[in-house]
């Protein structure tokens, strides 16, 4: 699988705002695992900012950044969106869009003053994020009796897993490591289970890890 990636939580978007020579710059900057979902965003932000001239855009999506694009809005070509862009692939971020919208005060600022601008109120909205780390996980599930699911539980939490609990049969605990440490989860559950228990393989996926 890929290797890990920085990105921002999905729990709400990230806004800063900047003003230079009375334009006001506001970034937004919002989780987006598929250009569908970054354009959603964009048009949001847009609906909500009618009066604004430009909302200037770009976005990264996807484990390795692949996918990139970037608009200008009216502005000079290459003042707006592309700043914007190097400034996510700077901070090293993927699956995420930002937004720059802007209210024209009257003064132009040039190529430079429009460049800086809208690379500054992208890294305003990255300061304010909640950043994450976005591993790649094997997820396991182990049935046990119902009699010892609870200091099975507790033992693997004490071992920082994290975990979902059913209660059928049997309880079935499924939990989620890191794709480096699969080849430790056989002894870990021998471990815990006293030698009876075995854990099965069902899928792989992501979770987000705090920085």
């Amino acid at each position: 699988m890929t290797a890990a990636y920085r990105t921002i939580s999905g729990e709400s978007d990230a806004v800063a705002e900047i003003e230079v020579k009375r334009s006001v710059f506001r970034a937004t900057l919002a989780r987006a695992g598929s250009e569908e979902a970054a354009r959603a965003v964009i048009e949001r932000v847009r609906a909500a900012g009618p009066d604004a001239r430009h909302h200037c855009t770009a976005m990264v999506i996807g484990p390795e950044g692949r996918l990139q694009r970037t608009n200008d809005d009216g502005e000079p070509p290459g003042t707006a969106g592309s700043p914007m862009l190097e400034v996510l692939c700077g901070e090293g971020l993927s699956d995420v869009v930002a937004v720059v919208t802007r209210w024209f005060g009257g003064t132009l600022l040039g190529t430079g003053g429009l460049v800086r601008a809208y690379s500054e109120a992208v890294r305003a909205a990255v300061a304010a994020a909640r950043l994450v780390r976005r591993e790649p996980v094997q997820f396991f599930e182990l049935s046990v009796p119902h009699a010892q699911a609870g200091r099975v539980e507790h033992e693997l939490r004490s071992r920082g897993l994290e975990m979902q609990v059913d209660y059928a049969e049997q309880a079935v605990l499924r939990f989620a490591v890191g794709v480096a440490e699969v080849d430790g989860v056989d002894a870990l559950v021998a471990q815990v289970t006293g030698g009876a228990g075995t854990a099965e393989r069902v899928e792989t996926g992501w979770i987000d890890r705090p920085l």
